[in-house]
């Protein structure tokens, strides 16, 4: 699969009153992020019924790509500040598209 196309989900819930804080927060390492080598997109949700609840949505050229972001300073950075922020650990899961478009 390193050679693949790969994409993440990030599902975080954020802890009450401290939404814009994190929306904040994030900007930078997602403008930051989209100029990365491979990442093809890298977008920040937001839920509609739960304010609280929010998902990064990303696609990489790679795992390798990936994982290289994943070494990133401003991403160890935002990891240690995960905590400040969140009611629990992120759920993150990788996927690969098994069926294309065309």
């Amino acid at each position: 699969m390193s050679n693949h196309q790969v994409t993440v989900t990030a599902r975080m819930k954020v802890k009450q009153g401290l939404e814009d804080r994190f929306k904040q927060e994030l900007q930078t390492v997602i403008a930051t992020t989209r100029s990365e080598n491979g990442c093809i997109n890298y977008d920040l949700h937001q839920s509609v019924d739960n304010p609280s609840l929010f998902m990064l949505h990303e696609n990489w050229i790679s795992k390798d790509i990936l994982e290289q972001h994943l070494e990133m300073p401003y991403i160890k950075a935002l990891s240690e500040k995960a905590a400040e922020f969140l009611v629990e650990p992120p759920e993150v899961l990788l996927w690969q598209q098994v069926v294309h478009n065309g």
